[in-house]
C-alpha cells in the first residue's frame, strides 16, 4: 500500500482537510511516544490513521493521560477503534491487611478478549503482533457515558434516585456481576473493576466493561481483588456517588458523629459504605451486603455466586416493595 493510496483512504474517511502533507507510516509500537497523531499505524497489513491519545482517572487523579492508548480510524471502513499497545505498569493494591501487587498484562487482555467474543457486557476487539513482536490490541470504540457520570444525572435527589431509578440500576448491576461470573468460571479475573470501567453504550443502553489488561498476584482467593471492586461500584450506586467522611462533615454534622471506623470502607477508608445510617430507607438487606465491604467486616465474599446470590434476593424485595 503506497502513500497515495494510503491519503486518498485517509481524504476519504476523514476529509481532505485532514491529510497530512507528509505521512509518517509506523509498523513498530515499542516506542509508543513516537506515535503522533496523524501518523499511519500499519499492522497486519493494515492501516490505522492515529487521533488522539485517551485519558483516565486513577487513584482520586482525572484525565492521567494514558500515551499508549490511542484512538484512530480504521482506513479499511472508517469505525473509530482504540489501539492499546504494549506498556508495563506495576503498583500495589491494599485491601484491609492484604496487599495486592498488580500489573499490566498484554498477554491477558488478549485471551480474554478471545473469550468475550460475542458476549454483550465486555467491549469487543482483536489482538495483532506489530513489527516487533508486540501485543497491539484493537478495540471497538464504545460511544457513552461512564457508569460513573451516568449515575450521578438520575433523580433529583437521593430518595428519589433510590425509590425510582435504582431497581433498574440494580438489574443492570446484576448484569454486569453475572459478566465477571461468567470470567470467573473461565479462571480469569477482569483486574481492574471500578466504575469508569463500565461504559453505558448511547446506540444499545447496554453496560459493558471495558480494560481487562491488569492482572494481580493472589494467595488465597484468585478473584478476591476483582469482588472488593465489585462491592465499590455497589456502594457507589447504592449511594448516587460516593458518600464520605469530608462530605458529611460539612453538611451532615449530626450523621458524621454517628459514625465509626468499621461504616467505612476496607479500601478507600474515606468512604462510607454502612449507607443506612445516612439514608434509613435503604433496606436492611442491602445493607447487609455494603457491610461485607467495610473495616469492620468479620466475613467476606469468597465468589460471584455468593455475591450475586444476596444481591438477587435485595432485588425480588425491592420488587415487592
Amino acid at each position: 500500500m503506497n502513500e497515495n493510496e494510503l491519503k486518498d483512504m485517509i481524504a476519504h474517511w476523514a476529509g481532505h482537510d485532514k491529510v497530512p502533507k507528509k505521512l509518517k507510516v509506523v509498523n513498530d509500537t515499542s516506542d509508543f511516544f513516537g506515535i503522533d497523531y496523524d501518523d499511519v499505524l500499519m499492522l497486519d497489513n493494515h492501516p490505522y490513521f492515529i487521533r488522539n491519545y485517551e485519558r483516565e482517572g486513577r487513584f482520586s487523579i482525572d484525565e492521567q493521560p494514558k500515551f499508549w492508548v490511542r484512538r484512530a480510524l480504521d482506513l479499511s471502513d472508517g469505525d473509530l477503534k482504540i489501539i492499546k499497545m504494549v506498556f508495563h505498569e506495576r503498583f500495589n493494591a491494599r485491601v484491609g491487611d492484604l496487599t495486592f501487587e498488580c500489573f499490566r498484562s498484554p498477554q491477558k487482555e488478549a485471551v480474554i478478549l478471545d473469550i468475550v467474543r460475542g458476549h454483550p457486557n465486555f467491549m469487543q476487539g482483536f489482538c495483532v503482533n506489530d513489527a516487533s513482536g508486540n501485543i497491539v490490541r484493537v478495540i471497538d470504540y464504545i460511544r457513552g457515558k461512564t457508569l460513573a457520570d451516568y449515575i450521578l444525572e438520575l433523580g433529583k435527589d437521593h430518595e428519589d434516585y433510590f425509590y425510582n431509578h435504582f431497581p433498574s440500576v440494580l438489574d443492570n448491576y446484576v448484569d454486569l456481576v453475572n459478566a465477571i461470573r461468567f470470567l470467573h468460571e473461565r479462571d480469569q479475573k477482569h483486574g481492574d473493576i471500578r466504575r469508569d470501567h463500565i461504559i453505558k453504550q448511547k446506540e444499545t443502553g447496554l453496560y459493558r466493561w471495558i480494560d481487562f489488561d491488569f492482572n494481580y498476584l493472589h494467595k488465597e482467593n484468585m478473584f478476591g481483588y476483582d469482588l472488593f471492586g465489585l462491592g465499590n461500584i455497589l456502594a457507589y450506586l447504592t449511594g448516587r456517588g460516593d458518600v464520605t467522611v469530608e462530605q458529611l462533615k460539612e453538611s451532615a454534622l449530626s450523621v458524621f458523629h454517628q459514625l465509626n471506623t468499621d461504616d467505612l470502607n476496607i479500601i478507600f477508608n474515606n468512604r462510607v459504605v454502612n449507607l443506612r445510617k445516612i439514608y434509613p430507607y435503604i433496606p436492611e438487606a442491602l445493607n447487609f451486603v455494603l457491610l461485607h465491604f467495610s473495616v469492620g467486616a468479620n466475613i467476606f465474599y469468597d465468589t460471584t455466586h455468593e455475591l450475586l446470590a444476596d444481591i438477587e434476593e435485595v432485588r425480588d424485595k425491592l420488587r415487592r416493595s
